[in-house]
């Protein structure tokens, strides 16, 4: 009866498709074994992205499949969470310290870009991954605002290297933190390429899970030179419903195609406004555009986040949405698109050259 039940586990288990990667356990992302031991059985479950907060639900799940029915002992199931390096584009090399890079474009502005990196950022620490935040927009930071860091400045230990600031577990830097809020940055490409690879490489980001990048909007020589030079991971696409911005978001997902970089998913936001007095919805923006844009590139739709007042305010307050209102719908669904994303970049490939050192080779001369 061990053999028949061990089958019946796995079958069970393999055809359990997990929430957050879309596809069956012990697929893209996610891993099982199955063991007997002492008269029960046991479940391990590994996943490669975090779940401190929504450990349970995935529990909860995993055990209704392996519900009783065939199985003549006691099923213990383990989850355990580990975030692998992933791979970046060829000739570039993960940031040491940093697992994973991860680019959050948009093809044009007014998007809410910003206010989805802060919230999908905090939603990661929320489930236990060490995250930090680079704010890659020079002519218009938005980070120092929505993470409530405004007024403050980096420090230097070493004389080399900038200590990053600390805002709600994640650590940030930003142009915004060096220059005065009401400056204007009146800087040509190579300068802004410039700044922008120096706070990348001579921050000191410490161990990170993840690094969200919010890009700056459009798809010029700015954003093509960040998209060749820095080590990405994945990079994830945010649109509203609407027509002119879906536009302008296929030119983002070209541009990331043209470099190579993997992409994750598109976040559709702004996708339905509710009224707080009746609860009438009203796709104001149009409606399912980010449903047809994943489809037209073969990629998932990771979120499809709400247009409400309170976010705005929230993040306009320097406490977004995850950590101003946690049990708020919308905070749920920035957990949700989160895990989707970190999920999405769970089923590429992992990068291995973490695990090698330099090889140096000796001729005779």
């Amino acid at each position: 009866m061990t053999g028949t039940t061990e089958s019946v586990l796995k079958s069970r288990l393999a055809q359990l498709v997990v929430p957050y990667t879309n596809r069956p356990l012990g697929a893209g992302g996610t891993n099982f074994e199955v063991h007997f031991d002492g008269g029960r059985w046991r479940v391990d479950v590994a996943c490669g992205f975090p779940l401190d907060a929504s450990k349970q639900g995935m529990l909860e799940l995993v055990q209704s499949a392996l519900e009783p029915g065939e199985i003549e002992a006691p099923v213990d199931v383990e989850i355990e969470c580990k975030v692998e390096t992933h791979a970046v584009q060829s000739g570039l090399t993960p940031i040491s310290g940093v697992k994973n890079i991860i680019a959050i474009a948009s093809g044009k502005g007014g998007v809410g870009k910003s206010t989805v990196a802060a919230n999908v950022a905090l939603a990661l620490v929320a489930e236990g991954a060490k995250v930090g935040m680079l704010d890659a927009d020079i002519y218009g930071p938005s980070q120092p605002r929505m993470l409530n860091l405004l007024g403050q400045r980096p420090e230097t230990k070493d004389g080399k290297t900038l200590e990053p600031l600390e805002a709600y577990g994640i650590v940030a830097m930003s142009i915004g933190f060096l220059v005065d809020d009401k400056q204007a940055v009146a800087w040509r490409g190579p300068m802004v390429t410039s700044a922008l690879n120096q706070m990348l490489t001579q921050t000191a980001w410490g161990e990170l899970d993840y690094l969200i990048v919010d890009m700056p909007p459009g798809t010029g020589d700015v954003q093509l030179t960040l998209a060749q030079k820095v080590p990405v991971s994945g990079a994830v696409i945010v649109t509203t419903p609407q027509d002119v911005a879906l536009s302008d978001a296929r030119k983002g997902l070209e541009m990331f195609r043209k470099v190579k970089v993997p992409l994750l998913g598109i976040i559709e936001n702004m996708s339905v406004h509710v009224c707080s007095q009746c609860g009438h919805e009203d796709h104001l923006f149009g409606r399912e555009g980010g449903v047809g844009l994943g489809r037209e590139y073969d990629l998932p739709l990771l979120g499809a986040l709400p247009l409400q007042r309170a976010v705005r305010e929230q993040a306009d307050a320097g406490t977004p949405t995850v950590v101003a209102e946690p049990d708020a719908v919308a905070a749920r669904m920035f957990r949700e698109t989160a895990l989707r994303v970190a999920g999405e970049l769970a089923a590429t490939p992992k990068s291995y050259s973490h695990l090698f050192g330099k090889i140096a080779v000796e001729g005779k001369q």
